[in-house]
């Protein structure tokens, strides 16, 4: 796989955040290779996939990998291809960026949202690996997608790897719906959003755990046994969960947006008890 000058400053920044992250931690285990128990993290934006990563990143022998950007922007041609071929592209940008950090001895913590659209083709890039699907409240996740304007009509420029804000249809959007993602409301793309990562992470069956949003605070018991570590460390690191944003739908949502969502949404809000 080829890397040109935007993959070298993607891959570049995704190094850059991991090696602050991680400084001189673990450093003799990281430098032994090796380990191919990665986690992968994924969900909606704005699920606290973030936190999770975070979390388990701290414990130790684990290693946050962050966002990783070459991933990220990768992923859009990834979907289109059989697992058997995308994942020896994901394990390539995965080795190479765990190589320029030093962190091939430890488990590294993928926290690429989108990785939820190629999530079977990764774990067969890394067959001793486990994944950990975080789902939040739909409702909430419009409310924060809203404020951070990224599928907002007006809104121009694009993310670190290069993907445009606004309203243009993303990749994860049906071809014969791209014109009615494009004519929606603000509300609805953020439902479409968070609907379409769901759905997808939901798609994969072996070696996955769902965990709420809404209850991070206690599931270190099944995070722990799925991923085979002492619970007692992560219990530290996921009892910084505070989040005051739960329910915030009912005060920050319009009864029209509420309606765009619940319109896009219902059915999956409904099936996970929302």
């Amino acid at each position: 796989m080829a890397v040109g000058r935007s993959s070298l400053t993607a891959y570049a920044a995704t190094a850059r955040r991991v090696l602050v992250r991680e400084r001189a931690r673990n450093l003799p285990q990281r430098l032994r290779g090796g380990e191919e128990r990665l986690v992968f993290i994924v969900g909606s934006p704005r699920s606290g996939t973030t936190f999770l990563a975070g979390a388990i990143g701290a414990v130790p022998g684990f290693a946050d990998l962050t966002e990783v950007t070459p991933l990220k922007a990768a992923i859009p041609s990834l979907t289109g291809l059989p697992d058997a071929d995308a994942a020896p592209r994901i394990r390539t940008i995965l080795e190479r960026v765990r190589g320029l950090t030093l962190v091939r001895g430890v488990r590294g913590v993928e926290q690429t949202p989108e990785t939820a659209f190629v999530l079977g083709a990764a774990l067969r890039a890394y067959p001793h690996a486990r994944a950990v699907h975080v789902v939040r409240d739909g409702r909430d996740v419009v409310c924060s997608l809203l404020e951070r304007g990224w599928l907002s009509a007006d809104r121009g420029g694009g993310d670190d790897a290069r993907l445009p804000y606004g309203a243009d249809a993303r990749f994860w959007v049906r071809p014969d719906e791209r014109a009615e993602f494009e004519c929606a409301s603000d509300a609805a793309r953020a439902a479409w959003a968070w609907r379409s990562y769901v759905t997808a992470a939901r798609a994969t069956h072996d070696r996955l755990l769902e965990v709420r949003y809404e209850r991070l605070a206690e599931e270190a018991p099944r995070i722990s046994h799925h991923l085979g570590v002492e619970p007692a460390t992560l219990a530290a690191t996921l009892s910084r969960f505070h989040d005051r944003s739960i329910g915030r739908f009912e005060r920050d949502l319009s009864p029209e947006q509420l309606a765009d969502v619940e319109r896009v949404a219902g059915p999956l809000l409904g099936e996970l008890g929302y």
